[in-house]
């Protein structure tokens, strides 16, 4: 327990670095500071960094990029290894596990080690593994790594020690499993095959040992040559020489016949009576064309021989057709008899195997299913029906139908949402499968005991949402939904339709989701929002739509070369967005001449429409853009159930929409929240030379597209705060203010005195603008209002919000200008067209870590995170490259001389986007004795607003009168683009935003007790006395975090996270009954801070960012846990918590499970005598080093591997080892002596009965003649 004693209140003015929490109060990166303190608080802290340890959880999905295939039918366990070197084993519902080979090379194949609970995996850097499944976390026991040939092939049989290599120099080697040691004996290529051959024969692509005899090892040569190869005799039994390649071999159970597949598309049925032709030889799918020849076919990869007992024998093989059948889809053909079946797949097949009931080769096989891993699929085919259906699938392998755009994770749900939404999707889930059983029913796993509703939710580039059940560290489809249903389907040839054919245009960019209320609210790609309510029952709606105008015209000011000072105005173009409200779906009929192209690119259903039960949409909000440009991309959204208002903003500006009354409370551009406490500085521009398109503009980061000269210039008031025994003038240029005033020094901290519009201004508190003027000393000082500034404050702080009022005006005109003035055009960047939706799921580059990879690389890295193309001024003109004017220098000067001459001017785009959004309760200014609702507002140069609302309490009241907003109360300020916002009362418990209770609307309604909404609201605290202490709120940007003391606005504590990168994902999260701060870095690190007091907790460099993918799904969630998209089709989950680790071994499935072997099937006394019982040989004798001798030590080398906590811990090698390995072996002969001894007692019993009934009918007998019997 540790006491922090901070302040409450009681700065003033006069110091202004400590109030605005500048970096300069800080003692540097990674220390929390805090300012002095009249009033002190004991604020106790119970998270240490004992509390956090960072681990994976689970890994969910379709494994990415798939390579290989096997199954154990005594376990009934599936793996599935891939192009990364993952390696998924998966069985009964519930038992999931993921391992990662260190080496990252492709796993080549997989083979179990049948009812042992082990697993060998060959991987492309020719190393073998042996994992120990026999522990919940499986681990390497040992690997084998081989220095001078490359491993193509291995095959292990059933309950042999011994496992077979072929390799690409066409040489077989047998390793020990037991010791992963490389026996002395070798079958070497040129021994194999004839002497008198001289081309080699090949890679080694088949082994497999005879059914009838295991000391016959049938040997498949690339080229074509198989080779049965004598293991006692060290010679070849026969050697078959066929013209086409080989790809795989299969055996009949007696061992009598075996059959190929070729390179031409035909299977060859070879017997062993006779070698010299194949027995027989099909084309499957080659029809003879007229000229009597066969049709040329593609290859046939694989051919399974499996037979059956009570009818004909089963050919599975996959490939074989003919090449004259363009775009055919890749299928899987079934030959039982003379039926034909081909089953045509979505994707390439990668591997397929037939599940069979017995693990006996020399048995009949029974195949009843085929396990097909297909490129981004796994199906499962049930062989005892004639149709062959499909089985359905348990496991979440479809996360990736569509590709994955964003994802969100809530933890600690409501309990009943769950069951309701399951229940509603069950309804719309598919048929046809098979009725059995899933056929992969391996392992165990139970419910833990710290498990908790969980909900995962993905959105996709189709438009799609899909919710997910993810309690107990599984997933499980809950609810699935179309977001497209919503619009018209774009029929071809429809203006802009046309050129959204082919792209994404419902791509899911963000959700909000409010558990409580069950609303829900996506944003997507198009510039479109969609609120969903939520009902148990189907309803006939009309969906109403909302035209929002976010954009602001007026963009770039032109500068008159001869005289910069000035000032120029539009007399035309709104500075401020326009907000169009339209209560029916279809566009707006009367267009005006400026706005005729800005109709939205996807129409909504102007008509009834019947929805089922579930998530049922509400209304639609598009975005308009401007002369025939898309708007931009939405940037922030937040959602209140208990206000009913909805919050979102992009790069041009904020909106609010009240989704109770279907208006546009606010729509205005980021620059006019401030009003005159605009905190930059932006100095007019030269103009560009070409209009430039710019793309959807990003979600997180956007203050690292600007170069680090440009970031002191958006600091330029804290320089200004260190100059005030400086006296050099500041001679701020005037850019679009209608006049420049002059303050007198003695009267600047008098509100009376001052202008009208600053001091309506000054005395709304915190206006870090003035703490620039108190700073400025010297009589004559001359300072113009920030660039933007609107001195109509009741259309600033969004008075205009009648629900019957016309849309908000553009505000009162700047200046008119003179006839000989040029006339000035501003206009907003747009974005091209449309483009494809960039899926989180498919970006995959090299991201430059540190700062030091420079401006270019890292604007780059940042556009492929947020999508975004940045097109600054200077990069539209041509000729030398980045230098400083003199004019240029002067200006400089007047801000800060500590800039670097190798970046780019200060003509560089300054553009400002709401980066996110909350609402609460809270105080608005510095004046206010108890909260209101509240909107907080962060921006990306660094801004947190607070914009305080009224909003009517009454519930009829509500939805007549109109929600009126504030002026900006409070304006704090970060280094970097505000990331998140959060809320303590002053113990530091967390506040949760209010919100409504959910109600089904489409219910039946008692006429007599009509449904009120109940609000659920929380206070910063019940007790009146730390009520009247305010609440903490707790900011984090891009590179530092603090926290405020409201309504002083006073900064306590400040922390800077990181210096060499930027934060990309922050959270305030519940851990171990206490709150944190947790932060994901671009350099890999995931950090957790203690709250209120900024202290580091935990920092763990966890993964390099790679790819991002990462930056764009990665999020946290109560308890610890963290997920995101760790490649295209899979989801990885992790914790932070330490008391999940602790219980993750409970909560995680049991892979093996201690099953008797399937005893051999007795064959009979004619069938063994007539047709040759399978011959057993002691491969230990033939293979062992007394007999074959040592290996070459530099053929391969053998490396240790770590069996894990619950296995062996030193598997070769060292008095540790030897001892487990001892206790094991005992353990294991003291279970068989006592089986043995139960057996000799159960024997000895039988004896004795049988030697006394001998007895007794002896005694029976004795006396009686031969005649008597």
């Amino acid at each position: 327990m540790r006491k922090f004693r901070k302040v409450l209140d009681g700065l003033t003015t006069s110091s202004p670095a400590s109030t605005l929490g500048s970096p300069s109060c800080g003692s540097g990166a990674g220390t929390p500071t805090a300012a002095p303190t009249p009033k002190e608080i004991d604020v106790q802290e119970t998270l240490q960094s004992e509390n956090f340890q960072l681990c994976k959880t689970v890994r969910h999905g379709f494994p990415n990029q798939p390579t290989a295939l096997a199954f154990d039918p005594v376990q009934k366990l599936l793996a599935i290894g891939s192009r990364s070197g993952g390696v998924r084993i998966l069985g009964r519902p519930g038992v999931d596990c993921y391992c990662q080979h260190d080496s990252g090379a492709a796993v080549l194949q997989l083979q179990f080690l049948i009812n042992e609970g082990a697993l060998v995996t060959a991987c492309a850097d020719d190393t073998l593994h042996l994992w120990n499944l026999r522990q919940r976390r499986p681990a390497i026991l040992h690997s084998l790594k081989f220095n001078r040939e490359r491993i193509t092939f291995c095959h292990l049989p059933f309950q042999s020690k011994w496992l077979y290599v072929g390799t690409e120099r066409g040489n077989t080697h047998i390793v020990n499993i037991e010791s992963f040691i490389l026996s002395g004996y070798v079958i070497m290529w040129n021994k194999a095959i004839e002497l008198a051959t001289k081309t080699h024969p090949g890679p080694v692509v088949h082994l497999s040992d005879s059914p009838k005899d295991e000391g016959k090892l049938l040997i498949g040569f690339e080229s074509g040559t198989i080779v049965q190869w004598d293991l006692r005799g060290k010679k070849a039994d026969f050697r078959i020489y066929y013209d086409e390649a080989i790809h795989s071999a299969s055996w009949h159970h007696e061992g009598k016949q075996f059959m190929c597949s070729h390179s031409d598309g035909s299977l060859t049925l070879w017997n062993l009576r006779n070698t010299t032709k194949p027995f027989q030889v099909t084309f499957p799918h080659g029809k003879i064309q007229k000229d009597g020849r066969k049709e040329s076919c593609k290859p046939i990869l694989k051919v399974e021989y499996k037979t059956t007992r009570n009818s004909e024998p089963f050919v599975i093989f996959s490939g074989g057709l003919s090449y004259d059948k363009a775009g055919r889809r890749p299928t899987l053909t079934i030959m039982h008899g003379k039926a034909i079946t081909v089953l045509e797949m979505d994707y390439p097949i990668v591997e397929f195997m037939a599940l069979c009931e017995t693990p006996y080769i020399n048995e009949v096989q029974e195949p009843y299913a085929v396990v097909v891993l297909l490129e981004k699929d796994l199906i499962v085919v049930d062989l005892t029906q004639n149709s062959f259906p499909i089985f359905e699938n348990p496991y979440p392998m479809d996360i990736h139908e569509s590709p994955v755009t964003c994802t969100a994770y809530f933890a600690d749900c409501p309990p009943d949402i769950i069951p309701i939404l399951y229940s509603i999707g069950a309804k719309h889930k598919k048929t046809g499968y098979s009725h059995k059983e899933w056929p992969i029913s391996g392992g165990t796993w139970t419910l833990g005991s710290h498990t908790y509703p969980e909900i995962i939710i993905t959105g996709h580039a189709d438009g799609t949402i899909k919710f997910w059940d993810a309690s107990a560290i599984t997933l499980q489809m809950l609810y699935k939904m179309k977001t497209s249903k919503v619009f018209e389907k774009p029929k071809p040839g429809e203006g802009r339709a046309a050129e959204l054919v082919e792209e994404d245009p419902f791509a899911v960019q963000m959700v909000s989701w409010c558990p409580q209320s069950r609303m829900f609210c996506v944003v997507g790609i198009s510039a479109h929002i969609i609120l969903y309510h939520f009902s148990k029952y189907e309803a006939n709606t009309q969906i109403e739509s909302l035209e929002v105008r976010l954009q602001c015209e007026s963009e770039d000011v032109i500068s008159p070369s001869e005289n910069e000072n000035d000032p120029c105005f539009s007399e035309s173009g709104s500075h401020s967005p326009q907000a169009h409200h339209q209560q029916s779906v279809s566009p707006v009929s009367g267009t005006t001449e400026g706005n005729k192209h800005s109709i939205p690119c996807l129409k909504v259903k102007d008509r009834m429409v019947r929805v089922p039960p579930g998530y049922q949409a509400e209304l639609v909000i598009q975005l308009q853009g401007i002369d025939g440009e898309p708007p931009q991309q939405i940037t922030s959204l937040d959602i209140n159930s208990a206000y009913g208002l909805l919050a979102f903003g992009n790069c041009n500006g904020l909106a609010v929409v009240d989704y109770l009354q279907k208006t546009v409370l606010l729509c205005m551009s980021t620059l006019d929240l401030y009003g005159a406490a605009d905190p930059y500085q932006r100095l007019t521009r030269s103009p560009r030379r070409h209009r430039q398109s710019t793309s959807e503009f990003c979600m997180r980061g956007l203050s690292n597209f600007y170069s680090d000269s440009k970031k002191r210039i958006r600091t330029s008031y804290q320089s200004l705060t260190e100059l005030s025994d400086n006296q050099q003038s500041f001679d701020m240029e005037r850019s679009k203010s209608p006049t420049s005033v002059h303050y007198p020094t003695s009267l600047h901290n008098d509100p009376r005195i001052l202008p009208e519009p600053v001091a309506s201004l000054r005395a709304s508190h915190c206006s870090p603008v003035f703490y620039l003027l108190d700073n400025v000393k010297g009589p004559g000082r001359k300072l113009s209002l920030p660039t933007d500034l609107k001195t109509d404050l009741d259309h600033v702080n969004g008075h205009c919000t009648s629900p019957t009022s016309q849309p908000c005006s553009a505000g009162k005109p700047r200046a008119q200008m003179g006839a000989e003035g040029p006339r000035l055009t501003r206009r907003g960047p747009g974005r091209p067209p449309f483009r494809k939706a960039q899926s989180a799921a498919c970006m995959e580059i090299s991201l430059p870590v540190s700062h030091t990879e420079g401006y270019a690389s890292r604007r780059a890295m940042l556009q492929q995170l947020h999508g975004v193309t940045m097109y600054s001024h200077d990069e539209h003109h041509t000729g030398a490259p980045y230098c400083w004017s003199e004019k240029a220098e002067s200006r400089e000067n007047s801000f800060s001389r500590s800039r670097s001459s190798s970046v780019s001017s200060i003509d560089r785009d300054t553009k400002e986007a709401v980066t996110t959004l909350q609402f609460g309760e809270s105080y608005g200014r510095k004046s206010d004795a108890l909260t209101t609702p509240c909107l907080w507002v962060g921006t990306s140069l660094g801004i947190a607003l607070v914009i305080p609302m009224s909003i009517p309490t009454d519930q009829e009241e509500r939805m007549e009168e109109p929600v009126t907003f504030g002026p900006s109360g409070a304006v704090l300020m970060l280094k970097g683009s505000v990331l998140h916002l959060s809320f303590l009362d002053c113990s530091g418990t967390l506040i949760q935003s209010p919100y409504e209770v959910w109600r089904d609307i489409n219910a039946a309604e008692d006429p007599d007790r009509p449904r009120k909404r109940k609000l659920v609201h929380f206070s910063p605290s019940s007790s009146q006395e730390t009520y009247a202490d305010g609440h903490l709120a707790v900011v984090c940007s891009e590179k530092q975090a603090k926290v405020f003391l409201m309504p002083s606005q006073s900064c306590l504590f400040v922390h800077n996270i990181t210096e060499s990168s930027f934060v990309l994902r922050a959270d305030v999260v519940s851990v171990c009954n206490s709150v944190c701060l947790a932060c994901f870095c671009a350099n890999g690190h995931v950090m957790t801070l203690s709250l209120p007091s900024l202290r580091p907790l935990m920092d763990v460099n966890y993964l390099p960012l790679t790819d991002m993918r990462i930056a764009r799904t990665f999020c946290f969630t109560n308890g610890g846990q963290a997920l995101y998209l760790s490649s295209p089709t899979e989801i990885q989950r992790i914790t932070y918590s330490q008391e999940m680790c602790d219980n993750l071994q409970d909560m995680l499935g049991e892979l093996f499970i201690p099953i008797e072997t399937p005893e051999v099937q007795n064959r009979g006394f004619l069938k063994g005598f007539f047709g040759g019982n399978a011959t057993t040989f002691d491969r230990e004798e033939l293979f062992g080093e007394a007999s074959a001798g040592k290996a070459s030590r530099s053929l391969a080398q053998h490396i240790p591997g770590q069996a894990g906590m619950e296995g062996m811990k030193v598997a070769a090698g060292g008095v540790v080892g030897e001892l487990a390995r001892a206790r094991i072996a005992l353990d294991e002969r003291g279970q068989r002596l006592g089986e043995l001894e139960e057996r000799t007692a159960l024997m000895m019993t039988s004896a004795e009965s049988f030697s006394k009934h001998a007895h007794e009918l002896m005694l029976k007998c004795k006396d009686k003649k031969w005649y008597q019997f």
